[in-house]
């Protein structure tokens, strides 16, 4: 359990700091950065009712993605009364979590890193050369076109295997939150996908040569 806790605390920093460093905190806690998402839709019919877009904001924004939180994290529930030594599978499990966090920084500050420079010489009014496509496609971003999420899913899969190792179940009752986040990364990346695609004429051919999440994934072709 607590090594559980220790690996979930690493997680929480990468995210915090990643968080901070876009200006997300403020002492107006209500002006900090939103996702570049939830304004696109809001501006989208059914979403652009002020009631509306209240109840989604309360009800998915603030409720369902807390709730996800505690059910992908659930797993160290099933260690509770375990007093078994940690075996090989457990060190192997814990260093392919620190493993996943630290791609998945090194794709957050890449990510970082582009569209900080893109918007400096957007504001200075100079030549944006490479960054004319307005989208990175180097790095891990090359690899696959949501490094950060694949890092994100694959974490929480790694995790949710603490609770096999100890159940013996490959199946058991922690699992939901695991299957959750699986489905939300889905629709969460066809939607920024959508907007990207829409913003980018470039876009379009980077779905068609880079997988999504999987490295090397044999591509459909059109």
């Amino acid at each position: 359990m607590v090594l559980m806790s220790v690996l979930v605390t690493i997680w929480a920093i990468r995210l915090t700091y990643n968080f901070a460093r876009r200006g997300a905190y403020t002492w107006k806690f209500w002006a900090g950065e939103e996702d570049y998402r939830w304004e696109v839709l809001r501006k989208r019919p059914g979403f652009n009712k002020p009631f509306i877009w209240m109840l989604f904001n309360l009800f998915f924004i603030c409720s369902y993605q807390n709730i996800l939180i505690f059910l992908f994290t659930i797993p160290i529930l099933t260690v509770v009364g375990d007093n078994s030594p940690l075996n090989w599978i457990d060190y192997l499990l814990s260093f392919l979590f620190v493993l996943f966090v630290l791609l998945e920084f090194v794709a957050d500050n890449q990510q970082y890193v582009f569209q900080t420079e893109k918007h400096r010489r957007m504001k200075a009014g100079e030549a944006l050369g490479d960054y004319e496509k307005g989208f990175i496609d180097t790095g891990l971003w090359g690899i696959v076109r949501h490094p950060n999420y694949a890092m994100e899913q694959a974490i929480w899969l790694v995790f949710y295997f603490f609770s096999v190792n100890v159940t013996g179940e490959w199946l058991n009752w922690s699992v939901a939150g695991c299957a959750l986040l699986l489905i939300l990364f889905k629709g969460s990346s066809d939607f920024s996908e959508a907007i990207s695609a829409e913003k980018y004429p470039a876009y379009s051919r980077y779905q068609k040569t880079v997988p999504r999440f999987i490295p090397f994934a044999k591509m459909k072709k059109n």
